[in-house]
């Protein structure tokens, strides 16, 4: 079946999203990693994709670990040089796609306060058909809740779909629901999917 309706996920897919980078230039990699190991910055970062306001979980976070209470506070005052660059070509291949009238979704375990963030310094963020972003809806990728959820609001059938991430699990998730899928490893990969589903031409992907 041709897809309906384009999804995609942001990080990784429409930008880089890395703090470990970020945190080895700014403490070097061996404190970056003593500091990883003592806590657990992820799990903080998955609750502010979970609608956890983020500035006041960074300073809360920090404040419950003194030893590293300063550490702790450059993932709120550094957090956009985690965020870059965009991936231009899968930019590019958003907007050929809705050039072409094909409905464009984002599907992303984003917080609300650093989605708000990153819509300042990345345009498209804001021009996508529907938002589906785990910080407004409670919920987040891969619990299938989130898959259905989409398919519910938009009103196109689970095989109408098709879906690129970056992560396996998210993927498996969404194809186990009747998705079309794609494991994002680079634009290029992702371009030649689109055409192969007859929704971009050789052209318009590059």
């Amino acid at each position: 079946m041709k897809p309906q309706a384009v999804v995609f996920d942001i990080g990784n897919v429409l930008i880089h999203w890395d703090p470990i980078p970020v945190y080895d230039r700014l403490i070097g990699a061996e404190r970056r990693q003593a500091l990883f190991e003592a806590v657990d910055l992820f799990e903080m970062n998955r609750r502010v994709d979970l609608g956890e306001p983020f500035a006041a979980l960074v300073r809360d976070t920090a404040q419950t670990h003194p030893d590293w209470q300063d550490e702790i506070m450059l993932w709120q005052k550094h957090w956009m040089d985690m965020a870059t660059p965009a991936i231009d070509h899968s930019v590019r291949l958003m907007k050929a796609l809705q050039a072409r009238g094909v409905p464009v979704f984002s599907l992303t375990n984003f917080g609300i306060e650093t989605y708000d963030l990153a819509a300042t310094h990345y345009p498209f963020f804001r021009a996508f058909d529907r938002d589906f972003i785990s910080g407004h809806l409670k919920m987040m990728k891969p619990d299938p809740a989130i898959y259905s959820h989409v398919e519910d609001t938009s009103g196109i059938a689970p095989e109408a779909l098709i879906f690129t991430d970056d992560s396996p699990a998210n993927i498996s998730s969404a194809a186990e629901r009747g998705w079309q899928t794609h494991l994002f490893q680079g634009a290029r990969g992702w371009a030649d999917r689109l055409v192969a589903a007859g929704l971009l031409t050789a052209e318009e992907a590059i």
